[in-house]
């Protein structure tokens, strides 16, 4: 097995644990629509309670990010550095890759993201947070 696919194997293993204790990573996926990621949002929360105290992001022109063992390794890099004992991973894409107020007006939808116009992407329904 290639070091970037055990990177992988680390995360995905982590995530089917669920949150056990801190500090937790979250990572949460982004594409135009609901079958393609574009962008990969990690977060460090030090504590319970606690807001994230760091946040990365990663993202690919074309292709997906969940299918780049290359950035799944530097998401393990940066899960391991910041100490990570428990990580909660989404299960799905959750909306758009672009930032409401930043690339684009807030309080209207993406322009270039028209799928997720008027759609509900509420993240408690779709983040793991405990073993299934």
């Amino acid at each position: 097995m290639k070091p970037d696919q055990r990177a992988r194997k680390w995360i995905a293993k982590k995530a089917k644990l669920g949150v056990r204790s801190f500090p937790v990573g979250t990572i949460a996926f982004y594409g135009p629509d609901n079958l393609r990621a574009t962008k990969v949002a990690v977060g460090i929360i030090p504590a319970p309670q606690s807001e994230t105290t760091a946040l990365r992001r990663w993202f690919v022109e074309t292709g997906d990010v969940r299918k780049s063992d290359t950035i799944f390794a530097e998401v393990a890099a940066f899960l391991r550095g910041h100490g990570v004992h428990s990580v909660a991973m989404a299960d799905g894409i959750l909306g758009c890759p672009h930032e409401e107020g930043i690339d684009y007006p807030e309080g209207s939808t993406c322009p270039d993201c028209p799928y997720w116009a008027g759609r509900d992407r509420g993240p408690a329904s779709s983040v793991r947070t405990d073993a299934r």
